[in-house]
């Protein structure tokens, strides 16, 4: 038996305590964007929780003591629990920290591969959430502009710039005012997943939105979009991405829309780019998505986009005499 391990293989070891540069954990989490860290945090949360019947969490549980068995045995928990994509997720953030704790000299390479060595879940599930309308969408710029305080202005360039730009909720607060140049609508999005910077551009029928908003926002530096308080005083910092959500929750309540989530709006744009029949790989970048399949995985077209792109070929059969 390891040191470490109970006679059922359970990991139950707190490690000694451990400076922030040293602790596995802590330094793959600080390498994530600030979006990504909570859900990756969260993930670890879930891995040392089954490891150790949740007696411990991601910053007690001592990752460099985990071997092949016990991440195998993760790896079986999570296809039985969790939906393909979750489970993979989590197994990436695991496969981070054994990373880490390989580099910071915790684990020696050999068993650092062993228990990293973990093939994805197959599987395939329906996509959760849902596409809005474009009455919809009105119905939000309607509820918006009935609101004469700054927030009304705020939320419909919210709105706009979510849906127009398809951004992520954690990429919208970490905008600059800045980020925008107002002369040709580009939108530089600094805090992309993975850290990966890329340029969009607010669609024409968006910026009058944003433009509205500024007017009231000012010029002083700092956020594209703020908090406002009750009193209509604007400050000048970034909002949190939890605003954002009940921001949605509360236009949509007041529009009477069935729920939906900040990312349904970023959904929306992907799919509607995708049915006017925007390239796949353009949309990717503007959606900035690391891999194409995932842009994919929005695309609304059936059978009738494949039998209408069939149409577009010419068979050149019988067109010309034959000997």
């Amino acid at each position: 038996m390891r040191p470490g391990e109970r006679g059922n293989g359970e990991v139950t070891v707190v490690p000694p305590k451990l400076p922030a540069d040293q602790h596995p954990a802590a330094v793959y989490l600080a390498r994530l964007s600030s979006g990504s860290r909570r859900t990756m945090a969260g993930a670890l949360d879930t891995v040392a929780g089954l490891l150790t019947s949740y007696r411990q969490n991601a910053r007690t549980l001592d990752w460099s003591a985990l071997r092949y068995q016990h991440t195998t045995a993760v790896r079986s928990m999570l296809s039985e629990v969790y939906a393909p994509a979750t489970a993979n997720k989590i197994l990436a953030a695991l496969r981070g920290v054994l990373k880490e704790a390989w580099r910071l000299g915790q684990m020696d390479v050999e068993d650092y591969r062993r228990a990293a060595y973990l093939g994805p879940i197959r599987g395939s599930t329906a996509e959760r959430g849902r596409a809005l309308i474009s009455d919809e969408l009105q119905a939000l710029f309607v509820v918006c502009a009935k609101d004469k305080s700054p927030a009304g202005r705020r939320d419909a360039a919210l709105v706009a710039v979510l849906y127009g730009c398809g951004l992520r909720r954690s990429e919208v607060v970490d905008l600059d005012l800045t980020d925008y140049a107002l002369d040709s609508g580009a939108l530089t999005v600094r805090s992309g997943k993975g850290r990966k910077a890329r340029v969009t551009y607010v669609p024409d029928g968006a910026r009058p939105a944003l433009a509205a908003w500024l007017v009231l926002r000012g010029s002083v530096a700092g956020a594209l979009f703020c908090p406002v308080n009750k009193g209509g005083h604007i400050s000048h910092r970034p909002m949190t991405d939890q605003a954002v959500r009940k921001i949605l929750k509360k236009r949509g309540a007041e529009a009477g829309l069935a729920p939906f989530t900040p990312h349904d709006l970023r959904r929306t744009m992907i799919g509607d780019l995708l049915d006017a029949g925007a390239d796949i790989s353009t949309v990717q970048r503007l959606a900035g998505h690391a891999n194409v399949t995932t842009t994919a995985r929005y695309d609304r077209r059936g059978e009738s986009a494949k039998k209408r792109a069939a149409g577009l070929l010419n068979v050149p059969y019988g067109t010309s005499d034959s000997d």
